[in-house]
């Protein structure tokens, strides 16, 4: 039996407990922070103490602020949500300028120990990494309140949202191929960046790479957004970190993690060439059974035609306007990303190099827009 699954990452595994990267200058006081929150350390009352560990490049909110942001939170202002919690749309105003009004997007937490894991990583890294093609971080509210949740992360707001809206129909946006390629190469381009453009013994492991991690601005380009799940990469000629759960979502978690927990930069190549898929099909992953139906023996058919076919289906919404020769190349992408030996995928370089042929490809097509 074959049938479509999809799921936020929340509702797949638990994160474990060392999640967040630990030995490189920008974390450097994350152990204070996890000190507080396993009880070994006493925990601080005054909110301005706690708000200095954190990246002064960050803007604390108030509460008030961002209820009054988000008119209360209301559910017309509601633009997403996921395991973490709802993001709502809020308008804030300029620090340089208070009067001229900012949209940003608000994602307010579960009350939970997990929740606040993943709040503390979002705001270490995004308070310390900035790219272009990584949704920028503006702030965040951490004030202590009894009657609600508070684990607040206030973001530079994406009007075209997640590329999963568009590829599962909820956008009336069409996404030509053209398109489709430019947010592959960005997506390319920020986990590129993240595995090998920080420096030496500064790796960022995703580990939760998917359509709906990538959200889109005004001009379409894309950036990668949730990184409550951001790991830091094997130091010290180590070929891989051992985790304590597997963490991630079903459908595009790399089949060598899933089975070992052993972590290394290769699985956010392998979600990769899930995604990649998805472009070319506008299609989810697809969980097949096998007899008996046990958990173990479950396996994943990448967006393919079907049980025991290799080739993709082309997404129908493209009317057959995209070139032959680039979609061709796009799915072999996506097939050496696929590879089950992980050693032998390729980097996120060097596919960033294999997508950057295939917009050439693409550019070589007929003016009419026709296949090649």
């Amino acid at each position: 039996m074959v049938f479509p699954f999809r799921c936020f990452s929340m509702s797949y595994v638990t994160h474990d407990d060392t999640s967040v990267p630990g030995n490189t200058t920008f974390f450097s006081t994350y152990t204070s922070l996890t000190e507080r929150l396993s009880g070994t350390a006493p925990s601080s009352q005054n909110v301005p103490d706690t708000i200095r560990e954190y990246p002064t490049t960050l803007r604390a909110f108030k509460l008030a602020e961002l209820n009054l942001a988000t008119n209360n939170f209301d559910q017309s202002r509601k633009i997403g949500e996921g395991g973490f919690g709802n993001v709502h749309k809020g308008i804030i105003k300029s620090l340089e300028n208070p009067s001229i009004n900012i949209s940003v997007a608000v994602k307010r937490g579960k009350r939970g120990l997990q929740e606040r894991r993943q709040w503390e990583t979002e705001v270490k890294i995004l308070g310390e990494v900035k790219h272009p093609n990584l949704v920028k971080l503006v702030g965040y509210c951490n004030e202590d309140s009894i009657e609600e949740s508070n684990w607040l992360l206030v973001y530079e707001y994406m009007p075209n949202g997640s590329l999963d809206d568009h590829l599962s129909g909820k956008s009336n946006i069409h996404l030509s191929w053209s398109t489709r390629l430019k947010i592959a190469k960005d997506a390319a381009t920020g986990l590129t960046y993240l595995h090998e453009g920080m420096g030496v013994d500064r790796q960022l492991i995703f580990r939760d790479f998917k359509p709906s991690n990538i959200l889109l601005d005004r001009q379409m380009n894309a950036k990668l957004s949730d990184f409550g799940f951001a790991r830091q990469g094997p130091q010290d000629g180590r070929t891989h970190v051992s985790t304590a759960t597997v963490v991630g979502t079903k459908g595009y978690a790399a089949p060598e993690y899933v089975q070992t927990g052993r972590l290394t930069a290769k699985i956010d190549v392998w979600s990769y060439g899930i995604f990649l898929k998805e472009l070319i099909t506008g299609r989810h992953p697809l969980a097949q059974k096998t007899p008996g139906n046990k958990p173990e023996g479950m396996r994943w058919v990448c967006c393919c035609a079907g049980v025991g076919k290799s080739k993709p289906v082309v997404d129908p919404r493209l009317e057959g306007r995209y070139s032959e020769r680039s979609l061709q190349k796009v799915s072999s992408i996506a097939d050496k990303c696929l590879n089950k030996d992980p050693k032998l995928r390729p980097t996120m370089s060097e596919v960033l190099n294999m997508v950057n042929e295939a917009i050439v490809l693409d550019n070589q097509q007929p003016p009419n827009g026709g296949q090649t």
